[in-house]
């Protein structure tokens, strides 16, 4: 065999021995065969699997100098980032300020007081206010003020029956049920017990005592049927009498943490703000409902007042007509005006007190009848029915009043400042007035308004004696100035308001 013939054997064997090696083609694995690419690996049949190190071996290890320096090491960085963290929480705990604890509030400083004065007129009767119960409390409003509802003829003592209600107001079963569910909902019920209510004189014009003591027998009557307070018109009247604190222990008495407090309203017409806040003093009363507002017409007037009883807030209630149930419309005539004194009420220190209807602005009655109250006014008319654009336009300025009170309502109940905040006037004329709330490290609100009849500049200023700076600016949160769009900003320096405008300005706390 000569040499090149060997080299060709050599070759084919080769071949046969390493298929793995041949050169990959499209013509697929001979059969039999492995796929091209494919490689056998033989696994030893004894394999080597780690197993660490054993204990001996670990300590072995762990003792040298260099591991014993390296846990130290940690072990100090550990402590060393635990004490600073440590550290660094203390000093932000110290240096933070202090939150200003919430003063105890009693459930009628938490929202406003819903007055129906007349149950007829609001819906035909006890048995129609359950039926309202639900809009009602669309108004996030925490108590209602019923009647006066119980039977009297004009002016005659004798005839005064505080402890049963008029049949053409109701029966006692329709006031449980009102009582029930509103209860369920959250709100409370206060009832008017004014006895001479549809006389000339309230407490009528002979010995107080002896009807004082008919108040406070029917005193304790509705109020273990449910009721949670009592309101009475002519508290000056009513206080002076000798029987008075009677009358107090029957509402006020074993009040404990655990039970619901009752409270004891009282109303004032023609007092100065002097007279109210001696009433605060002297008679015990939770709140005292003054006609303030209404029976001053000026700005400077009523932020002297404000001023004067600005520490009383929490013993104070205010409203514009409800002191003798009229409705606000009978002093703001104009959808705007009845805005503007929404809004003053709702961020004035003290408890807004509305009579039914203020929610819409439902115009006042004639003389001393009762307006009728105006329901479905968030129905729009049918396709294809007639519409009146008159009817239609007073429909839509309703529902946009009642927005307006809702969102105000909702506000007070949210923000510290303007449910319990500290007061601050800032500015007062003929026919406007400013003032802020300020509650510890909450955002702080700004009220101004204007009622007269022409445009004002409105220059806010603190009194360097109260510790407080004004910003620079503030942001609209609600406006019915039309130049004053909410999340605006505008400088404080100088506001110009619109006539009949309102504005509610607010800035954030800062340290």
């Amino acid at each position: 065999m000569n040499k090149d013939t060997e080299i060709d054997m050599k070759e084919v064997e080769l071949n046969e021995v390493d298929p793995e090696k041949q050169p990959m083609t499209g013509d697929g694995p001979p059969a039999g065969g492995e796929k091209n690419g494919s490689v056998k690996l033989k696994v030893p049949e004894d394999e080597v699997t780690f197993t660490g190190l054993s204990k001996e071996e670990l300590m072995k290890v762990a003792g040298t100098p260099g591991w014993v320096r390296t846990r130290w090491v940690l072990l100090v960085l550990f402590w060393l980032g635990w004490v600073g963290m440590l550290a660094g929480a203390i000093v932000i705990i110290v240096q933070a300020p202090r939150c200003k604890p919430i003063p105890p509030m009693d459930w009628w400083n938490e929202g406003p007081l819903y007055q129906i004065s007349d149950v007829e007129a609001f819906s035909d009767g006890l048995k129609g206010v359950e039926s309202k119960l639900d809009e009602i409390n669309q108004l996030k409003v925490k108590g209602l003020v019923l009647g006066p509802l119980h039977s009297v003829q004009p002016d005659t003592p004798d005839a005064l029956f505080l402890d049963q209600i008029d049949p053409t107001q109701g029966r006692k079963e329709d006031l449980t049920a009102v009582l029930e569910k509103a209860h369920k909902k959250g709100m409370s019920v206060v009832l008017d017990l004014t006895p001479n209510y549809l006389g000339n004189a309230p407490w009528f014009n002979g010995d107080v005592g002896d009807v004082l003591e008919k108040v406070k027998a029917a005193a304790a009557h509705w109020l273990s049927s449910g009721v949670d307070g009592i309101k009475l018109s002519g508290l000056n009247i009513a206080s002076s009498s000798a029987d008075w604190p009677k009358l107090q222990a029957v509402v006020q008495g074993n009040r404990t943490e655990e039970t619901k407090k009752r409270v004891l309203i009282g109303a004032v017409e023609n007092g100065s703000a002097a007279d109210v806040s001696q009433l605060v003093n002297t008679t015990g009363v939770d709140l005292v409902l003054s006609d303030l507002l209404s029976s001053k017409n000026g700005g400077v007037e009523r932020i002297r007042d404000m001023d004067t009883l600005g520490s009383q807030h929490r013993s104070l209630a205010w409203g514009l007509g409800a002191t003798q149930q009229d409705q606000l419309s009978k002093q703001a005539m104009t959808p705007g005006l009845i805005r503007l004194y929404q809004l003053l009420l709702f961020t004035m220190p003290g408890t807004p007190v509305f009579t039914y209807g203020d929610e819409i602005g439902l115009q006042a009655g004639q003389g001393s009848a009762s307006p009728k109250m105006v329901w479905d006014i968030q129905k729009e008319p049918a396709d294809g029915t007639p519409v009146n654009e008159t009817a239609e336009a007073e429909r839509k300025e309703r529902v946009d009043i009642r927005k307006w009170f809702i969102s105000l309502s909702d506000l007070r109940g949210k923000e510290r400042s303007l449910l319990h905040g500290d007061y601050y006037s800032l500015y007062s004329s003929t026919s406007s007035l400013s003032f802020l709330r300020v509650w510890d490290q909450s955002n702080r609100y700004i009220t101004a308004v204007n009622w007269g009849g022409a445009a004002e500049k409105l220059k806010l200023k603190l009194a360097p004696t109260e510790g407080l700076e004004l910003p620079e600016t503030a942001t609209v949160t609600l406006s019915t100035d039309e130049a004053l769009k909410a999340e605006d900003t505008v400088s404080l320096d100088e506001i110009t308001l619109a006539a009949g405008g309102a504005v509610l300005l607010q800035f954030p706390y800062k340290a």
